[in-house]
């Protein structure tokens, strides 16, 4: 059996009534968003806000819960200062590595540590991915009261230790590029403060 061949005439009209290439979908600014805080600070809940609003206006968005990390990036890593550090690291080249390629990687991971926050903020600045961060600054008495997880119930009943703001440290970010009261306003109304934010610096 001969294989068919296509005529020249064949070839022409094949490439004269070929559609038209794809036109590439417009380039969108990658950019890690930090949101730091206490446990029960709301953290993930106004990065969840903020990203159903980004992905409504066209944003690639992904969300980097710390609970999920731990499970499956950061099996195996304690809760000492190294272990921490080594945590907020490697959660730092993801989001980083997302951001670079036009992902709004959002973060709502404690990050305890000043120097470590720092090391993820250097990283992108090498890389020259925007990064901003935010200190969701919510009292530790309110944190205790809404206890989304029960940490704090068990760090006081001597059940759990090395609890973030309560037996172990928590420094807080001196010059966040936001900070977030959001114990005095609605979980919109956060979203709503950075996604102005994001706005303001051509990242939305």
């Amino acid at each position: 059996m001969r294989a068919a061949r296509m005529t020249d005439n064949q070839e022409t009209n094949v490439t004269a009534g070929a559609a038209p290439a794809a036109t590439a979908a417009p380039a969108t600014t990658g950019a890690t968003i930090w949101l730091t805080g206490l446990p029960s600070a709301g953290k993930t809940t106004i990065a969840h806000e903020l990203a159903g609003r980004l992905r409504t206006e066209g944003h690639a968005v992904e969300v980097l819960d710390g609970d999920e990390i731990r499970e499956f990036l950061s099996a195996g890593l304690g809760f000492s200062r190294e272990d921490r550090h080594t945590n907020v690291q490697r959660i730092g080249f993801v989001a980083e590595l997302l951001a670079s390629n036009g992902v709004k990687a959002l973060v709502p991971v404690i990050a305890p540590y000043t120097d470590s926050r720092e090391a993820v903020r250097k990283r992108h600045q090498g890389e020259g991915t925007a990064y901003v961060e935010v200190h969701v600054a919510t009292p530790v008495e309110v944190c205790s009261e809404r206890d989304v997880k029960g940490l704090y119930a068990k760090q006081a009943a001597g059940e759990l230790s090395g609890l973030t703001g309560v037996d172990d440290p928590y420094e807080q970010p001196e010059s966040p590029d936001l900070r977030i009261e959001s114990h005095q306003q609605t979980v919109q109304e956060s979203a709503a403060a950075l996604h102005a934010l994001l706005t303001e610096r051509g990242l939305a």
